[in-house]
C-alpha cells in the first residue's frame, strides 16, 4: 500500500485586486488625514503669530514704563549731507528692540543717521538692518524674496509682518497740528501716551498684521500688492486735511479704493499706474508699506494697498497700507492694553475705523 504524504500548501500572496483595494484604502486615509495635519500646522503657526504680537504688546508697555510714552511710528534722523528726514524714519519696532531681547542688534544701529533713503547712511547700518528678526515674522506668511525688489545690500530682505498703526488715516506724517493722524503712531510730532488714548486701551489698535509681498511685479497679488494712484486728497497734494482721517473722509476713501483697484495691473514700471509687490520688506522703516500701516479697510479686503504717486518711483507715500494676513477669515490685531484678538474680514468698516483711532470718541461694538 502506497503512503501519500500531504505537504502543506505554501501561503499565497495578495492578488492584484486585493493589493489595489489596500492602496485605495491607504489613499483615502491619507486624503482624510492630510487636511487635519495641515490644519494642525496652521494652528501652530497661528499660535506663534499671536505670541509675536503679544511680545510686541508687552515690549510696548515696558517701553512706556521707561520713556513715559510710546515710541513714534517714525523717528526722523539726519543725512550726512545735513538736514532732518521723515522719509525712511526709524520705526517704532526699531525702538522696541531692547525690550524684545534684541539689544545686540539695536546697539549696532546709528539712530542719528537715517536708515533708509540715502545710500551712505543705509550702508552704515546694514549690520543691524539686514537681520531677520523672528518676532517680526508670522510663520503663516512666506518669507520675503528678491525678484523685482532686488536685494538689501546683496542679502535677502529682512521682512516684517506687523505694522504699527497710524489708525484710520491716509496720512502718516504727524508734524502738522490742524489734522494729526488719528492712531497711536505717526512720523514725527509728539509720541502718544496711554493717557492720550481717550477711546480706551482695550478698543484701540497698536499693531496689526500685514502680508509679505511676493516680490513679483508681473503678477497681481491682492490685497498686499501696492497700486499707484495719481489722485491726491482734496486740496491738491496737501494731505494734512481733516478728510485724511475716517470717518470724515469716507467719501474720499470710497473713490480712492475704486481708482486703486482699477489701477492695479501687472507690470514692471512702478506707479504708472501699476503694482508693486514689495510689501513688508523692512522692519526698521517707519513708512507705509514697511513697518507702519493703517486701519482704513477690513482685513483681507478685496481692494489692494494703494499709495499716492506723482509720477516717480517713490512709494513711501500717503495712502492705504492695511490689515491682511495669510490666515483665513481675517487678521490679528494687538490692542493698546496688550491683548491680541482676531479681527474678522466681515467686520464693519465703522468698527475698523473706531478700533484704529485713539481719541475720536468712537464707540466700538462687538468685533
Amino acid at each position: 500500500m502506497r503512503t501519500h504524504h500531504h505537504h502543506p500548501r505554501s501561503a499565497q500572496g495578495f492578488t492584484l485586486i486585493e493589493l489595489l483595494v489596500v492602496i485605495a484604502i491607504i489613499a483615502v486615509l491619507i486624503a482624510l488625514l492630510l487636511p487635519a495635519v495641515q490644519a494642525a500646522r496652521e494652528a501652530a503657526r497661528r499660535t506663534q503669530c499671536i505670541d509675536n504680537l503679544k511680545q510686541l504688546g508687552i515690549a510696548l508697555h515696558n517701553y512706556h514704563d521707561t520713556a513715559g510714552s510710546f515710541p513714534l511710528g517714525g523717528n526722523p534722523a539726519t543725512l550726512i549731507a545735513g538736514g532732518l528726514r521723515n522719509w525712511g524714519a526709524w520705526s517704532a519696532q526699531t525702538m522696541l528692540l531692547p525690550y524684545l531681547e534684541q539689544s545686540p542688534i539695536y546697539n549696532t544701529l546709528n539712530l542719528k543717521m537715517i536708515g533708509r533713503g540715502s545710500a551712505p547712511e543705509e550702508a552704515i547700518n546694514t549690520t543691524g538692518t539686514g537681520k531677520r528678526i523672528s518676532v517680526f515674522i508670522c510663520p503663516s506668511s512666506p518669507l520675503p524674496g528678491t525678484g523685482s525688489a532686488g536685494t538689501w545690500f546683496g542679502g535677502p530682505w529682512p521682512g516684517n509682518n506687523y505694522f504699527a498703526s497710524a489708525g484710520p488715516s491716509l496720512n502718516y506724517v504727524n508734524t502738522q497740528s490742524n489734522a494729526p493722524i488719528s492712531g497711536c503712531f505717526g512720523v514725527g510730532g509728539q509720541p502718544v501716551r496711554i493717557a492720550d488714548i481717550i477711546d480706551g486701551t482695550s478698543t484701540t489698535i497698536v499693531f496689526g498684521e500685514q502680508r509679505t509681498g511676493d516680490y513679483n511685479d508681473g503678477v497681481i497679488s491682492s490685497p498686499q500688492d501696492i497700486a499707484g494712484n495719481p489722485a491726491a486728497i482734496a486740496g491738491g497734494t496737501n494731505w494734512n486735511v481733516a478728510t485724511a482721517n475716517m470717518p470724515a473722509g469716507a467719501g474720499l476713501l470710497a473713490a480712492w479704493v475704486q481708482t486703486c483697484a482699477a489701477n492695479l495691473k501687472s507690470g514692471t514700471t512702478p506707479f504708472t499706474p501699476s503694482n508693486r509687490s514689495r510689501n513688508g520688506r523692512l522692519w526698521f522703516v517707519g513708512n507705509y508699506g514697511h513697518a507702519l500701516g493703517n486701519t482704513l479697510l477690513s482685513p483681507n479686503s478685496q481692494y489692494p494697498n494703494c499709495m499716492y504717486s506723482d509720477g516717480n518711483s517713490d512709494w513711501d507715500r500717503p495712502g492705504i497700507a492695511g490689515l491682511h494676513s495669510f490666515h483665513p477669515g481675517g487678521a490679528h490685531i494687538c490692542l493698546a492694553d496688550g491683548t491680541v484678538k482676531f479681527l474678522k474680514s466681515t467686520v464693519d468698516l465703522n468698527i475698523v475705523w473706531a478700533l484704529g483711532s485713539r481719541a475720536q470718541g468712537d464707540v466700538v461694538g462687538d468685533f
